[in-house]
């Protein structure tokens, strides 16, 4: 009875050496496998569209940004005429202004010249200094005057000048 029985024992261990080999080679190859899943797994980088999907997604949002755009635009139309009259109201008071200089140092020149403006020294004592008083609040009033009547004459050449380039654009 030894004999059958050693010949199946046999067969037996190399069936077990056979599967162990077999579980070995398995394992190997197995074993990388949910790395081989994540590096074999496909990605979309890029999606195709139609044409027509394409031309439909812009008109889309060229329709949400046109307004959007449009009154930004306006807006800043509006901002750079604001500034562009300031701009040209600065430059016509700084004419003015000049004007006044020129006008303030031509006068203070001729009227350091002029020989009635000088004070007189009486011998009244108190009168004498009440009418020096008075011709220097004429002497201030005259120039505050002069000044005035200056920066009208500026502002009215200034807006014939205004006219003159609108009936000129138009």
């Amino acid at each position: 009875m030894a004999s059958p029985l050693s010949g199946c024992v046999s067969s037996l261990r190399s069936s077990m050496q056979l599967l162990d080999s077999s579980i070995s080679i398995l394992d190997s190859g197995v074993h990388d496998f949910p790395r081989l899943t994540k590096v074999l797994q496909t990605t979309r980088h890029f999606e195709l569209l139609s044409e027509s999907d394409l031309h439909a997604a812009q008109s889309s949002l060229l329709s949400e940004i046109q307004p959007e755009v449009d009154s930004l635009l306006s807006r800043v139309s509006t901002y750079l005429d604001k500034l562009e009259r300031r701009e040209r109201a600065l430059m016509a008071k700084c004419e003015l202004q000049e004007g006044r200089l020129s006008q303030g140092s031509a006068h203070r020149q001729s009227g350091a010249k002029s020989p009635g403006t000088r004070p007189r020294s009486g011998a009244g004592g108190g009168g004498t200094k009440m009418e020096e008083l008075k011709m220097q609040q004429l002497r201030q009033k005259k120039e505050r005057l002069s000044y005035a009547v200056g920066r009208l004459e500026l502002q009215a050449s200034q807006r014939e000048r205004q006219l003159r380039k609108s009936m000129a654009a138009q």
